[in-house]
């Protein structure tokens, strides 16, 4: 329950306050003056007050210039006598969060006070959520309180003080170079080097050479000798990114190095031996792979010693809100916005997509809201405003009697899981199942139509 604390030295005017924003399901603390009411400010963990700015002894401004001094982030309203609007803008310029002048509107209240205390809300969250990623520095970077994340917190602190390979599958985006950077800063290696290569950005011949070295004249090019990353990573760690999308040859030169620790460059003949601990990343199936031949099943297991699964972002929807307010924070500081917020509203509507590319679609989205919102507030509109609902296209809601289409006392997840199962149902038998089409259909794409299918069990055994 929210608490506001409301001071005046009029006792009428803290009964009607108090009887009108209890009935909004407040609790309420009342104070006579600005002293006892820095007394109930030290002892209270309060989300608002509102303050009659004329009063005898600490009057308002000075109660506020207080709390600021103590709490900078706590909402203070001011409520004035018409004509003090000299002291108005001097209560808005020491931090007053709003004013209202004598005699005002219930409603204007009430609507100020819910505004106060979600910006507050917002306010303390993110906080708290910095406080709690500091914790987690020596993770990385790494944001979530999940299940799923907990667990996966749980493994890197058990691998971690080993020399054990580690292979982490999931999706693209899902942050899988951010658990191979925390498994190797959280290990006695920390402070040997920690060096990553994407196997799939290289063609065969040029990986083969970043990643072993090479001699000069070893090659067209090769002017000089040069190190690879697996002589640059001695007594470290290396990363292989998309470890799937190398090729057979160098799949069983791989395999040397796990096995024997040892190695010879491109176009050379001398042994180098290293003690490097390999972790490898892959967003597919590798075991999937081993069954087509495109993967050697005994470099599979000498990878796959411990295996970490990063889920996608769609299935820890949870911590979106600590996501978001991470980015938020972390665009704040390079857009230089400091006091870039993001609102209530929209931390809500971003748990709602479906985020195909994950959070790094997250961090991408924030960015780009962060760069074109009005002002230092993030609203719904803002965040991926293609993926806003058009009001001027749901006109068919208008004919729609919902009490007379779905029983009484339904719950809203069965119901939308219902109609989200029959549309997609529907669309497949059009379409003659070719997803391509019924994902077209439904505007959206392959992927999630094959996500929804896999939630609903429609794919056909």
């Amino acid at each position: 329950m929210h608490t506001v604390l409301i001071v005046d030295d009029e006792p009428n005017y803290q009964i009607v306050l108090s009887e009108l924003l209890r009935e909004e399901g407040y609790e309420i603390f009342t104070a006579g003056n600005g002293e006892e009411a820095l007394k109930t400010v030290a002892e209270t963990d309060l989300d608002l007050i509102i303050t009659d700015m004329r009063m005898p002894g600490l009057d308002g401004l000075g109660l506020l210039k207080a709390v600021k001094t103590s709490n900078p982030d706590l909402p203070v309203i001011m409520v004035t006598a018409f004509g003090e609007v000299e002291k108005a803008v001097a209560a808005m310029k020491a931090g007053a969060y709003n004013y209202l002048t004598k005699p005002f509107n219930n409603d204007e209240l009430v609507l100020n006070a819910r505004k106060a205390i979600e910006h507050y809300s917002v306010l303390r969250e993110n906080s708290r959520l910095r406080e709690e990623m500091r914790h987690r520095a020596s993770f990385a970077n790494m944001v979530g309180r999940s299940k799923k994340m907990q667990s996966i917190y749980n493994l890197i602190e058990k691998v971690s003080p080993t020399s054990t390979s580690v292979l982490i599958t999931g999706e693209s985006g899902t942050g899988k170079e951010l658990v191979a950077r925390a498994i190797h800063f959280n290990s006695p290696r920390e402070k040997a080097p920690f060096i990553s290569i994407n196997c799939a950005g290289l063609p065969e011949n040029l990986l083969e050479s970043e990643l072993f070295g090479h001699e000069k004249g070893a090659f067209t090019g090769a002017i000089a000798l040069r190190k690879g990353r697996f002589e640059l990573a001695d007594t470290g760690s290396i990363f292989l990114d998309e470890v799937a999308e190398m090729a057979m040859p160098l799949q069983a030169k791989l395999l040397r190095v796990l096995q024997e620790r040892s190695f010879e460059r491109v176009g050379g003949n001398q042994t180098l031996h290293v003690d490097v601990r390999i972790i490898a990343a892959t967003n597919k199936d590798i075991r999937e792979e081993v069954d087509r031949g495109n993967f050697r099943e005994d470099l599979y297991y000498r990878l796959n010693v411990l295996h970490i699964h990063l889920p996608p972002l769609r299935e820890r929807a949870d911590d979106i809100p600590m996501l978001a307010a991470h980015f938020v924070g972390k665009f704040s500081r390079e857009l230089n916005k400091p006091k870039l917020e993001i609102a209530p509203e929209t931390v809500r509507f971003l748990t709602t997509l479906p985020w195909e590319g994950n959070i790094r679609e997250l961090e991408n989205t924030i960015e780009r809201a962060a760069i074109l919102c009005s002002g230092n507030l993030i609203l719904p509109e803002d965040v991926q405003p293609d993926r806003v609902s058009d009001k001027d296209g749901m006109q068919w809601l208008d004919g729609f009697d919902v009490e007379q289409a779905i029983p009484a006392n339904t719950p809203l997840p069965d119901v939308l899981d219902g109609i989200e199962k029959k549309m997609v149902l529907t669309a497949l038998e059009r379409a003659d199942n070719v997803q391509t089409k019924a994902a077209e259909a439904l505007g959206i794409t392959k992927s999630l139509l094959q996500y929804k299918m896999k939630k609903h069990g429609l794919f056909k055994r």
